[in-house]
């Protein structure tokens, strides 16, 4: 488990770290950080060199289907959330 614990969208990040250690190899190296930008909270997703495209899918389409996913989650937090994939 790897989410930092001072994130202020803890549904939103448990929601996010969950669906991507579901995915990915290495479940291990999955890493979400979460930093203030641009008027909503951004929370980076790192996970091993091998898992990337795995998390991103064909044409991103895995990638947005996780998007959407934690932006709902996150309106329980009652924050807008962007998430990036970070190599």
């Amino acid at each position: 488990m790897t989410v930092e614990n001072q994130i202020p969208a803890p549904v939103a990040s448990a929601v996010l770290e969950h669906v991507v250690r579901s995915i990915v190899d290495n479940p291990d190296a999955v890493v979400v950080s979460g930093s203030p930008g641009r008027g909503r909270l951004r929370l980076e997703v790192r996970v091993g060199p091998d898992d990337l495209g795995r998390v991103i899918g064909k044409r991103g389409k895995t990638a947005q289907a996780i998007r959407t996913l934690v932006r709902a989650a996150a309106s329980r937090d009652g924050v807008d959330v962007e998430v990036d994939f970070v190599d």
